[in-house]
């Protein structure tokens, strides 16, 4: 299947926001060629802006923490599902891209990118069929997860019919968090399940997501257990090929590398970590997350740099009806606020020579469809 679509040649429609006024739709490049400036008022807010310099920064910052370690990276792609910026970060030595559903898996196949990892059931027949069809290209590897017998028989009859075999990750979950078998007694009815359906069903690693936890302790716990359960399995024979044992959010990258590649695999089994927001990198929770790893991750502390907050979000105050009170024209439809609200980092008045830093107590209160 023939890539479809060229972030550089694909057409930008007038009706896009955050852009300047054009009458007809262009090519990326004709757009730049009009020399926007946001601090001239070219663009009409709000508008995301990305910093190159901050992005190529924290590629070269993740790019060293992943080879002090000796492990791969596969970046979780929902985070900005931005074609362009996959590229990027497989030009950096990402192994491979994350994803989360079948959709997102074609959007990412269709521009470019040849090794997925699904960090999630592969579901409904539909989905299995856009799975099926990108397999047909022999070029593209994909991975996803599985966690009851019910969605192996599932798997097994899709993948059979069409002649095909899908690579799963065993999923291990805890107590009162999401997917993922919870004992060994799940584990044990899911590989008597896969058995019969082998090889259409090639057992290809271990999987976990250390953030539906909050304890350090418990997390390094849970990454112990992924151990074990990947030695175990190592040792039956159980694995179609080199085994992949992956984890790590945002959060706890750090830790995972650590009880990952403590546990002595070698070259017997390829350490994959997910963290998306690296690349941005967030001001909220994972700058909290990041301020930790510097203070107690020997690899991330001896670096002697941080990663940076590439993404600024840009708006105009439109009102101050009381002394302490602005009103900016951006809300809920312009910026995530389920994890705390964004954080106020620069303010310019047109004309000025550049933008100051904002004063530190300045903050975001409250948030609404259009206005913050």
């Amino acid at each position: 299947m023939p890539v479809q679509n060229s972030a550089s040649s694909a057409l930008i429609s007038p009706l896009n926001k955050g852009l300047g006024s054009f009458d007809a739709a262009q090519t990326p490049a004709d757009l730049a060629r009009r020399n926007w400036n946001l601090l001239r008022e070219d663009l009409s807010l709000p508008a995301a802006v990305l910093s190159l310099d901050r992005l190529a920064h924290n590629l070269e910052w993740m790019r060293t923490f992943i080879a002090e370690y000796g492990v791969k990276l596969a970046p979780h792609g929902k985070t900005t599902m931005a074609p362009q910026l996959f590229q990027m970060q497989l030009a950096g030595g990402a192994w491979g891209i994350t994803l989360a559903t079948a959709h997102q898996t074609y959007v990412a196949y269709e521009h470019g990118v040849r090794r997925v990892l699904m960090a999630n059931q592969l579901i409904g027949r539909q989905n299995m069929e856009i799975i099926s069809r990108l397999q047909r290209d022999p070029a593209f590897t994909y991975y996803c997860l599985v966690d009851s017998p019910q969605q192996v028989e599932q798997l097994a009859g899709h993948f059979s019919s069409s002649g095909q075999q899908v690579n799963v990750l065993l999923e291990l979950g805890v107590e009162g968090g999401r997917t993922g078998v919870r004992n060994q007694a799940q584990t044990g009815e899911l590989l008597a399940a896969i058995e019969p359906h082998q090889p259409t069903i090639r057992i290809s690693g271990v999987e976990l997501y250390e953030g539906v936890l909050d304890d350090e302790s418990a997390i390094r716990a849970f990454l112990q257990r992924a151990c074990a359960m990947t030695r175990e399995l190592l040792a039956q024979g159980r694995f179609a090929s080199q085994p992949i044992l992956t984890g790590a959010g945002s959060a706890w990258f750090d830790v995972v590398a650590e009880e990952f590649t403590s546990a002595g695999f070698g070259d017997e089994v390829d350490i994959v970590l997910r963290p998306g927001c690296y690349l941005t990198h967030d001001v909220g929770n994972y700058r909290k997350a990041h301020d930790r790893m510097l203070r107690t991750n020997p690899v991330a502390h001896r670096m002697h740099s941080s990663l940076q907050p590439a993404l600024h979000l840009w708006a105009h105050v439109q009102s101050i009806p009381e002394p302490t009170r602005a009103i900016i024209g951006f809300g809920k439809r312009d910026a995530a606020f389920d994890s705390g609200f964004p954080v106020p980092a620069l303010h310019h008045r047109p004309g000025a020579a550049a933008p100051q830093p904002a004063p530190a107590h300045w903050e975001i209160t409250k948030m609404m469809d259009q206005h913050a």
